[in-house]
């Protein structure tokens, strides 16, 4: 049985890298490169942590790719300044040099080429914005066919975003910060024909990251993996964090743990409700992440962290 084609592009949060490890342990993906888009991070930081992740996990093999695309509106710092701190995590600097190769050509470049080298057509998996998708759109209309399917952990249909207006007074509370980095790029992803996946605030919001869950990942600390996860949610314990990259990473490894729903959505791209994915009768119609199994989403991702 052939492998899925897997290409990923994250934004280098805590929960991009814990969602890379995640989809690393799927035996039925093939993982044909990682984009890291400058969005939730610092570029730098962001793709050597990833690189270090690769070799750590033994996929030394799979290609890193640096995005150059800029957003409109940026992420706060002191969510990017995690980059710097799971780059430097002594799990992942165990090793003098890094052997995962960074490509020399840009992260929108790089998914062009991969697109139209594929044997078939590529999932992309974005748990970042979709800036450099639509850039590399708009530079290579052709690999819009290639594309099977964009499974993207974005948006708030119906309930608010998480763009916070004491961060952002020009912003009324609609929007996610995925979307809102990047309104125009992702209207323009909604433009295509591509099977769109979206997993947004509305499940997200009941499926949060508890100290009970992170506590088992430390009792399987003989694990690399699992230690390594462990690690990166107790950075961010102490806040309200939930499940947004890795449960929508899920969703390629169990499918059937989640229920779909249909919605016709547009995007507002300026304005107060910038940002905001709002569901429009006669618009783009997508599919939308609307129920999970939770028990059987825990028990899978300590299960695959633990080899």
């Amino acid at each position: 049985m052939s492998k899925q084609l897997v290409l990923m592009d994250h934004d280098g949060g805590v929960d991009d890298y814990l969602a890379t490890m995640l989809l690393l342990t799927m035996d039925h993906i093939e993982l044909l490169g990682i984009v890291v888009t400058p969005a939730d991070c610092y570029i730098q930081p962001a793709v050597s942590a990833t690189r270090k992740i690769l070799d750590v996990m033994e996929f030394s093999h799979i290609p890193v790719a640096e995005s150059t695309v800029r957003g409109i509106n940026p992420f706060p710092p002191l969510y990017r300044r995690d980059s710097f701190i799971v780059d430097h995590l002594p799990i992942l600097n165990q090793r003098e040099f890094i052997n995962t190769p960074l490509v020399a050509e840009t992260g929108q470049d790089f998914m062009i080429r991969v697109l139209r080298q594929a044997p078939a057509r590529v999932t992309l998996m974005v748990t970042g914005p979709l800036t450099t998708v639509a850039a590399a759109l708009d530079k290579a209309p052709d690999i819009e066919g290639k594309i099977a399917k964009i499974v993207w952990m974005g948006g708030a249909l119906n309930v608010p975003g998480n763009v916070e207006k004491s961060l952002e007074p020009g912003q009324d509370g609609s929007a996610e910060w995925n979307v809102y980095w990047d309104a125009v790029s992702a209207a323009r992803v909604l433009q295509t024909e591509i099977e769109i996946i979206m997993c947004p605030l509305d499940l997200t919001n009941n499926v949060p990251v508890t100290s009970d869950l992170v506590s088992k990942m430390g009792r399987q600390r003989h694990y690399p993996i699992s230690d390594l996860a462990g690690q990166c949610y107790a950075l961010v314990i102490p806040q309200d964090y939930y499940f947004w990259d890795v449960l929508a990473t899920a969703y390629l490894g169990h499918p059937e743990f989640y229920q779909l729903r249909e919605w016709e959505i547009k995007v507002i791209t300026t304005g107060l409700s910038q940002g905001r994915t709002k569901v429009v009768a006669g618009e783009r119609k997508v599919y939308a992440m609307d129920k999970v199994d939770k028990d059987a989403f825990y028990v899978y991702i300590l299960q695959q962290w633990a080899r």
